[in-house]
């Protein structure tokens, strides 16, 4: 593995029960080599979300996170962001790790234009005029391949499709050149051909600009197109860590092998007819 760039420890997040704090997500580890893409899986409800919320000090109230650390690397060395105070995680937010998320209508505001967000999103990272952050806002829809990126500018959120509203989010999360990106399921809502088009836009960028990509997902006909290792969380906890070719070649955990059979396989079908 690279030298890792984020690495999360005996992490723990609970919520308010009856007679106490019920941790949810219990104990979870896991790292992310810089230039690498790990893929962190398990079905609905596993922490895979919580768990990437918690990098960025988002986790929904009234959960809390009750144990563990979360070391970024930088110039200074790591730092655990779980004892940053508010002003210095919001530095952290999208300057040093920013995050996909699953839904482009959640990130965007349907009243302004996608350039007019993109390039405030510049300007709140960087020392820019209006005119260069809209400049920015074209380079960076360019870069993730949106046609005719300029005139773009002007679009509303509603006013792109599904798979160009994913293009136009992923390049507002590159608006403050992070390290690391958070990519919570950015393919769910797409077809199969806009899935392709998504995934290898992310590897596309993580060999372009040296980023870190922590894929989150359900999915691991996907981990296997795309990632260099993979994290299995089921229930809250991390049971397996591997390389991809490793765990899809002899996985170690039941619960791994079960999501192994899941998958669709080519003329499953046949013996049926």
């Amino acid at each position: 593995m690279h030298d890792p760039i984020l690495e999360i420890r005996d992490l723990e997040i609970s919520f308010p029960a009856p007679g106490g704090w019920a941790p949810v997500v219990r104990g979870a580890a896991l790292t992310v080599g810089r230039g690498e893409m790990v893929g962190l899986v398990g079905e609905s409800g596993s922490g895979k979300t919580l768990t990437a919320l918690a990098v960025l000090g988002l986790v929904p109230p009234p959960g809390r996170m009750t144990r563990g650390s979360i070391l970024l690397d930088g110039p200074g060395g790591a730092a655990d962001l779980l004892t940053l105070g508010a002003r210095e995680l919001r530095a952290v937010r999208g300057a040093r790790v920013a995050m996909v998320f699953q839904e482009p209508a959640t990130a965007f505001n349907p009243v302004y234009s996608i350039g007019f967000q993109i390039a405030e999103a510049v300007r709140a990272h960087r020392r820019v005029s209006r005119r260069e952050a809209e400049d920015e806002a074209v380079r960076l829809l360019d870069g993730v391949a949106l046609a005719d990126a300029r005139r773009r500018l002007d679009d509303y959120p509603h006013q792109l499709s599904g798979g160009q509203r994913q293009r136009a989010m992923i390049a507002m999360a590159l608006a403050g050149r992070p390290d690391l990106l958070l990519a919570d399921e950015p393919t769910t809502a797409l077809d199969v051909t806009l899935q392709a088009q998504i995934l290898e836009l992310l590897d596309e960028l993580r060999r372009d600009l040296g980023l870190s990509v922590l894929l989150i997902t359900h999915d691991l006909g996907v981990v296997a197109e795309t990632c260099d290792r993979v994290v299995v969380m089921q229930g809250g906890r991390v049971v397996e860590t591997a390389a991809v070719a490793e765990l899809f070649r002899a996985p170690a955990h039941p619960y791994t092998r079960e999501l192994l059979a899941a998958l669709p396989r080519l003329g499953a079908g046949e013996e049926a007819w």
